[in-house]
């Protein structure tokens, strides 16, 4: 109806200008060339085109004599090409964000943003925003019938500006306005607006991409600091640090400490703060709380320089209700499943993607690349990967619909996953999978039947562990198998230990108070524990104020309690965890096998009569490390141990030293005795300090 188009043989002109007093039609050059007639008292303009005359302009004039001159969006064609439509209906678009969405091109010589989202289901779909004083009427959009798609070009609009859409659903009735589903940027409550954005940064990472398949292989070391960006560092009013001030000074603090790698909690855009992003709207959006796109990719960048690796979170399990999102998007159940027993999430009072659908698992598939290409994240972990795996997932008998076999999988979900882990795996890049259960290979390649994940989080070795420590010394002789029961499938798959945010929080209180006993006790137990963990087969990951041993629950609205480095004791939890880090990445032990089973052995995981584990790990160069923890607060004196070399053994870490506020009990070199113990040919005679580990490596005795 609007554009240039043939009536009666001639063609005509016709536009919709509700504002406007009077149009003319103009050349490009500004020339006059046609008074256009209102043929419509809600504003409706027509006017003949001169003959071979196919590029106009218009110029609009109000009733106060005010005009301005514009190009008329539909002079222009459609900018979708076939091959990106067929790729749309076929569901297999991997850079969807170039086509979708809202981009700044040029058509025809003029510049403008192309605008397309799927709304398949709708009668009309607009553009609105300041530009055309957010009138649904103004820039109605161009239907794509094969693939569900509305598109159209819009002259003028830059860098910057805000829109929405508005739509009609079938029944003709106006929806609320939108967001874009795979907008590169946003605006902050209350008006959720979407943002047109344009990157113009320039990456200085290229040594880090360049090396990254070896830095990131599972036999390197690979120790994460987890973050949420808004409460790691605040101003003293109270303001979180934006990218820009977090990137000059995060990645230094990491790198003091000894991590590998930064993992973020979701940065992707979220309407709900206190949702920590775990609820995202904006899945093709870095959140406009710290900053733009590109300050993001400063980030980004700047741990690359520092070289750290980056994995953030990321939510394909779940979207929120927000009538701005995604949530009957054209007024039909699109990006979600109908039928709420498949549909919703009762424990978050979310909504489930529809994984059945092409369109949309084609969306959460681009949007993982997105990340990885885009922002050169180096790893996905992927959120309550559970919950997408089982039908009947928090949901009790007649709450849930099984699969065509009758069985509880979502059959769909796990495709796409395993399509996710293939698409980001041969970009180069990980994922780690959030997964409670004991489905079986969750890390397992999908060539050999499994979901092709890198790695996943061995939650069952954070539960049963921090159960253990939690108990006072006394009763831990008679819950001695919580310490060891995950070495029983340690190597069932390749593990990450997770003490993460969700353990800090919701009343579970923090590591630190979590353990037993007096300050003292507390701060040992939490030094013993590490020591445990670091010298588990297994990736590790500590969350934000760990390392400072704060006493509190993490709170999102304020920062980590940086005052407690005041204090000794926290220093020295604090300087310990450096030791670790500087250990476990130094020593090929601790990492090279540390998702093979031939890394660790036993010496004797059975004396729970003294609450003392010992072990030993070997990587595939280097010297074994023996590993040993007294979880009680007694000194053992002549503790024999079984080692698995003869040799002058040393201690290189012991959690007791003074500098890191323990009592400096320690062994000085000792030499093995060929005396059996522990099923092996030598020992030593060692005092263990209480609750505390040490770790020993032998010199082995050269013979001839």
């Amino acid at each position: 109806m609007l554009g240039p188009h043939q009536q009666d043989g001639q063609w005509v002109v016709t536009t919709f200008q509700p504002q406007s007093a009077s149009v003319e039609l103009l050349g490009l050059d500004g020339t006059f060339l046609a008074e256009m007639e209102k043929i419509h008292s809600g504003g409706v303009f027509q006017a003949p085109l001169p003959p071979r005359r196919r590029r106009y302009r218009l110029r609009c004039t109000d009733d106060s004599g005010a005009s301005f001159t514009m190009d008329d969006p539909y002079s222009f064609p459609s900018t979708l090409g076939e091959m990106d439509q067929h790729l749309i209906a076929e569901g297999t678009h991997e850079r969807l964000y170039d086509v979708l969405g809202s981009q700044l091109m040029s058509v025809k010589r003029t510049m403008g943003t192309r605008f397309a989202v799927w709304a398949p289901n709708a009668q009309r779909v607009s553009v609105v925003g300041h530009f055309n004083l957010w009138d649904g009427r103004r820039h109605v959009m161009r239907r794509h019938l094969g693939i569900g798609v509305w598109e159209i070009f819009i002259p003028g609009i830059g860098h910057g500006e805000l829109y929405k859409y508005e739509l009609l659903d079938s029944d003709g009735k106006v929806l609320p306005l939108k967001s874009d589903p795979l907008a590169a940027s946003h605006e902050g409550p209350p008006g959720n607006a979407s943002r047109v954005y344009r990157s113009s940064y320039r990456w200085r990472d290229h040594d880090w991409l360049r090396n990254r398949p070896q830095q990131t292989s599972l036999d390197q070391p690979m120790s994460i600091y987890e973050v949420h960006l808004g409460s790691w560092r605040r101003h003293p009013d109270g303001r979180p640090y934006s990218y820009l001030e977090l990137a000059d000074v995060l990645p230094d603090y990491v790198r003091e400490l000894g991590f590998t790698h930064v993992e973020l909690l979701p940065v992707t855009e979220h309407p709900f703060e206190g949702s920590w992003g775990y609820q995202p709207i904006g899945l093709f959006s870095p959140t406009f709380r710290w900053g733009t796109p590109d300050d993001f990719r400063r980030l980004v960048d700047t741990l690359h320089q520092a070289g750290l690796g980056v994995i953030m979170d990321w939510v394909p399990a779940h979207f929120p209700r927000d009538d701005h999102g995604l949530r009957r998007f054209d007024g039909s159940a699109l990006y979600e499943y109908a039928d709420p027993r498949m549909g919703e999430h009762a424990d978050w009072g979310t909504l489930v993607f529809n994984y059945t659908r092409t369109e949309v698992a084609n969306y959460l598939i681009a949007s993982a690349l997105y990340w990885v290409e885009q922002f050169h994240i180096d790893a996905l972990r992927v959120d309550a990967v559970a919950s997408m795996l089982y039908l009947d997932y928090s949901r009790e008998p007649g709450q849930w619909v099984p699969n065509e076999h009758g069985g509880n999988e979502n059959l769909a979900a796990v495709a796409l996953l395993q399509r996710v882990n293939e698409a980001v795996r041969s970009r180069g890049a990980q994922t780690h999978a959030e997964e409670s259960t004991a489905w079986p290979g969750v890390s397992r390649p999908v060539a050999e039947g499994g979901l092709g994940f890198t790695a996943k989080w061995n939650m069952g070795w954070m539960n049963d562990t921090l159960s253990y420590m939690e108990l006072d010394s006394l009763y831990r002789s008679h819950h001695h198998d919580r310490m060891t029961f995950g070495l029983v499938y340690a190597f069932d798959e390749k593990f990450v230990l997770p003490l993460s945010h969700d353990e800090v929080v919701h009343g579970k209180r923090s590591l630190l108070g979590r353990m037993p006993g007096d300050e003292w006790q507390q701060l040992a137990n939490l030094r013993a524990y590490l020591m445990f963990m670091y010298a588990h087969p297994g990736k590790k990951l500590l969350f934000m104020g760990s390392e400072l041993a704060q006493p509190a629950e993490w709170n999102h609205d304020h920062e980590i309690d940086w005052r407690r480095l005041e204090q000794p004791g926290p220093r020295g939890v604090q300087a310990l965890i450096q030791a670790l880090n500087r250990h476990y990445r130094e020593l090929p032990a601790l990492h090279q096998r540390d998702v093979s089973s031939d890394g660790f052995s036993w010496i004797n995981w059975q004396d729970r009569d003294h609450s003392v584990l010992s072990w030993w790990r070997q990587g595939e160069t280097g010297e074994p490390v023996v590993c040993v923890v007294n979880f009680t607060p007694v000194v053992r004196e002549r503790y024999r141990l079984g080692v698995p070399i003869a040799g002058r053994y040393r201690e290189i870490l012991n959690s007791d030293c003074d500098r890191f506020g323990g009592s400096n009990i320690y062994n000085p070199p000792l030499e093995s005795v060929p005396q059996p113990q522990d099923s092996c040919d030598h020992s030593l005679e060692l005092t263990l300090p209480p609750l505390a580990g040490i770790w020993l490596q032998a010199s082995p005795i050269e013979h001839g």
